[in-house]
């Protein structure tokens, strides 16, 4: 399980996201991702754009007031 703070990208974190899920996680690992959320729709876009890769979102979670957990599970094949 590896845990990626993508804070510092603010909303243009889809393209690292997508590039660690894709490329460095291992097949069927646990990916948690951190990143700012503004007004919410980078939660329902970021979990959309994990299952359209054909990944699991296993859950999104509420870190703290503008910080958002995403917890996804890479497909194994």
């Amino acid at each position: 399980m590896e845990r990626y703070d993508l804070r510092k990208h603010k909303s243009k974190f889809y393209d690292r996201m997508g590039e660690i899920i894709e490329k460095e996680a291992k097949p069927g690992e646990v990916i948690i991702f951190l990143f700012e959320v503004g007004d919410f729709t980078s939660v329902q876009k970021s979990a959309d754009y994990i299952r359209d890769l054909g990944h699991e979102v296993m859950n999104s979670i509420k870190f703290n007031e503008v910080d958002w957990t995403l917890v996804a599970k890479r497909k194994t094949t």
